[in-house]
């Protein structure tokens, strides 16, 4: 097995003997590629961003912004990464960085790196045509220049040239996924060896996009005593609309949304609200309900389609649903050993659906209160009823109360009414710095409320 390498700027980098807990922002900081800076250390201001080349959903490759702050560097063994600094140099600006600078987009600098490495992403996205998507820094904060000028210099870019290197560079696949060993880390090869390590090493962390144990690792110090990356596993890459709908473990959210194409319109809404680019380029489903956070915003959307979970062992699979998954706070049903290889959606799907998030913040913000609902409504009746509610208990929990009052009633103004007093009463919410209790409570009532005036025909059926 090779000695662990990434290439950085097209020059390739030994990672032998670095520590597993090392991210990637640390690693290139110290090849003295320190235009990436540390802020917050926890992906949510984007000043870390590098790109790296990942495969593309039809064919090729495509440059991917990540927080380099919370991706381990052994993690990008085998693979090609860019920093603002392998895009242009100051005799040479990136067009990206080029806009920037006559349009008065970076002031004391300190956020632009982060910036451009988003901004070239989008610059690079195929079919993109004249500007950029503005979202695509939606995950990128600054403080003292302002978003006009940023924006200007977005919108001010034309398609990349014909003989730009990384535009070329996107025609040929990615490189393959690599079989990794270094210090407390192991990037196996598929997921028979997967589970083989887990069963070697019944301490180990899996991690996947690393969105939630980079967090842990930069500001509580945490120290996994070994780690296993099941991100680029075959087996957790694999997704179907059929029935029941099937969903990769292994896939990042971004890449989720693309492969389903907006066949689960409820998922279609939690996407542009889960955090940033940035972040659902690393984060994957399998991570986002194995950390079991009561405040995720997958799990309420998923509680109200009724998903189900397949767990993996050397013993064989095994499917919980997912209304059964969470035993606790940061607590599931797996055993040692089990790791989450999909989700399961069962068809048909509910026919009126919807996610609400209530935050501080309307984008990169962490929710206060999230619900996702799904009503069959037959001729004017609700039949089914399906509530997943995110940040009023110790885990994502269904509101099974407010289900039963609203089935077999019609879908009124009153029954509405009659179940959000109900909903008020779900779960056991709490008083902390994103909300008090009082709050929260009042906004599980006003969901089904906004959810019938955005919804409602003047006749009083959904519409």
């Amino acid at each position: 097995m090779p000695d662990p390498q990434v290439t950085v700027n097209g020059r390739p980098r030994p990672l032998t003997g670095v520590p597993a807990h090392t991210n990637a922002l640390d690693f290139v900081r110290g090849l003295g590629l320190t235009g990436a800076k540390e802020g917050c250390a926890e992906g949510e201001c984007g000043a870390c961003a590098v790109l790296v080349l990942r495969p593309a959903p039809d064919a090729g490759s495509r440059w991917t912004a990540v927080n380099a702050c919370l991706v381990p560097a052994v993690a990008l063994d085998g693979q090609e990464v860019v920093t603002a600094e392998g895009l242009g140099s100051p005799e040479h600006l990136h067009p990206v960085q080029e806009e920037l600078a006559v349009r008065g987009g970076s002031q004391c600098g300190y956020c632009t790196p982060g910036f451009v490495c988003s901004m070239a992403a989008d610059y690079y996205r195929p079919g993109r045509g004249d500007g950029l998507d503005v979202h695509a820094v939606s995950g990128n904060l600054c403080r003292c220049t302002g978003y006009r000028p940023i924006r200007d210099a977005a919108e001010a870019l034309a398609a990349p040239s014909a003989d730009d290197a990384l535009a070329r560079r996107q025609d040929r696949p990615a490189p393959p996924p690599a079989t990794t060993r270094a210090d407390a880390f192991a990037r196996p090869a598929d997921l028979a060896e997967a589970l083989d390590l887990l069963r070697q090493h019944p301490d180990a962390t899996v991690v996947a996009g690393a969105t939630d144990l980079g967090v842990e690792a930069n500001l509580r110090g945490r120290r996994p005593a070994y780690v296993v990356a099941v991100d680029r596993l075959p087996e957790l890459r694999e997704v179907s609309t059929g029935e029941p709908i099937t969903i990769g473990a292994g896939l990042t959210l971004t890449e989720v949304e693309a492969a389903l194409g907006g066949a689960v319109p409820l998922l279609d809404e939690v996407w542009p609200q889960f955090a940033s680019p940035l972040i659902r380029n690393g984060a994957t489903i399998g991570g986002n309900l194995a950390t079991a956070s009561p405040i995720g915003d997958l799990p309420p959307a998923l509680l109200a389609l009724d998903a189900g979970v397949v767990l993996a062992s050397l013993d064989g699979d095994r499917e919980v649903p997912l209304a059964e998954f969470f035993t606790g706070y940061r607590q599931t049903v797996m055993e040692p050993g089990e790791l989450v290889r999909a989700v399961r959606v069962p068809r048909p799907l509910a026919g009126l659906t919807a996610f609400q998030k209530i935050a501080k913040r309307r984008y990169d913000d962490i929710s206060s209160v999230a619900v996702g609902i799904a009503l069959d409504v037959v001729d004017g009746t609700v039949v089914r009823a399906r509530i997943g509610l995110g940040g009023v208990a110790a885990t994502p929990v269904r509101a099974l109360a407010t289900e039963a009052v609203l089935e077999g009633r019609p879908w009124t103004s009153g029954t509405v009414e009659a179940a959000a007093e109900v909903m008020r009463g779900e779960g056991t919410p709490i008083d902390d710095q994103r909300a008090s209790a009082a709050y929260r409570s009042a906004m599980l009532g006003n969901a089904l409320r906004r959810l019938w005036a955005e919804t409602a025909s003047p006749e009083g059926v959904a519409g």
